[in-house]
Formats: C-alpha cells, structure tokens, sequence
C-alpha cells in the first residue's frame, strides 16, 4: 500500500516535504480490530503540531485522524461491522474503558490512551487498522468529504456543546 509517513520531526520554515511517500505492507487485523480501506482523510492542525514535535509522536507514523473508509477485513472478535460497512475513526485510537476517566466520557485523559496518527499508524494511506470500539458508522446523507471534518472539529464542537450544558433557545 502507498502510505505517507512522518519519519522526524521538522521545522516547516526550512522544509517543504516532512512526509515520505512510501510502500509498505497492508497491514492485518488483530482480534478486535478493523483493517479499514481508507477513502477520504481530513486534514487537522494536529498534524503540524505532530510535524513540528509539539505534540509526542511514535517515529516514524502515518498521520491523520479523520478517516472514512469501508472495511475490508475484520479480526475473529469483531462483530459489530462486516465487509464493505462504511466507518469513521477519530483521534482517539484506543482507551482502556475501565479507568474514572474513561467512564466519565473522557477518554483522551486515560493513561493508555492512544491516537489515530500519532501513537499508531493513522489514514495518509491506503489502508489502516482500527479498534472495534473507536470506529463510527458514517449516515450516507454525508460524502466521505464531508463527514470526515466531523471526526474531529465536529467531534470537538459537539463535545464542547454538551459540556456546557446548554438548553435549547440558549445562547452560546
């Protein structure tokens, strides 16, 4: 699969091409995971910020968290979806679920929290692995264009919104 990869950590005032374009293995699905034919990744600020170092990245990893794709495979404990289901898979790759954290809703605190793009391989390629979990049904009244933006700044918006525990005809 063609993939681009972020090797190092770059200063973008000096470098025009942080990402390697390269070929690499599909990847295979675990157990609980998804092997995912990426058709659309969004593109976040997060990935400069993984660019530049101001956020810890694995190196080298295949950036992006805002995916839609169509599953392609599914390890032996996955259930929920099957071949050709259309999905989505956000920043958070994996939370433990069990931690206060994480059953307060508040995943990306978990001490073993991992994202999409920057602690695992993420959607710049052709092909990605997901967690059964941490993965979405896509409504088809969406593109693919459309609905990844969702993954993320929808995701931060809506979040944002329940927090503040508005009512409807309030003002935000």
């Amino acid at each position: 699969m063609k993939a681009l990869v972020l090797n190092k950590v770059c200063d973008l005032t000096t470098t025009s091409e942080p990402l390697l374009l390269v070929s690499l293995p599909i990847p295979e699905p675990g157990n609980d995971e998804i092997l995912i034919k990426v058709s659309t990744c969004g593109v976040c600020h997060t990935e400069l910020d993984e660019i530049e170092g101001r956020t810890i990245s694995m190196l080298p990893v295949i950036p992006g968290h805002q995916i839609i794709g169509y599953v392609e495979k599914t390890g032996r404990l996955v259930h929920s979806v099957k071949k050709g289901d259309r999905i989505g898979v956000g920043w958070i790759w994996w939370a433990c679920g069990k931690c206060v954290y994480c059953k307060l809703g508040f995943e990306n605190l978990c001490k073993g929290f991992l994202a999409t793009g920057r602690d695992v391989n993420g959607g710049y390629a052709e092909y990605m692995i997901a967690k059964e979990n941490f993965i979405y049904p896509i409504p088809e009244i969406f593109s693919d264009e459309e609905a990844a933006p969702l993954l993320c700044a929808g995701a931060i918006g809506y979040r944002s919104l329940k927090l503040s525990r508005i009512n409807d005809g309030d003002n935000l």
